[in-house]
């Protein structure tokens, strides 16, 4: 996972758990910031 999609993937998932946080789902919301914050600490692996 190259350096922008991992951006990119952290960011609409955090973009959707503060959507679930408005829309009341809380549950649905933190498995998002679980993912979040697992994606966002994925060091980049050299192949």
């Amino acid at each position: 996972m190259n350096s922008l999609s991992k951006h990119l993937l952290t960011g609409l998932l955090f973009a959707a758990g503060i959507y679930g946080v408005v829309n009341g789902e809380f549950i649905i919301s933190s498995a998002l910031f679980a993912i979040t914050t697992y994606t966002s600490s994925i060091k980049n692996r050299k192949s």
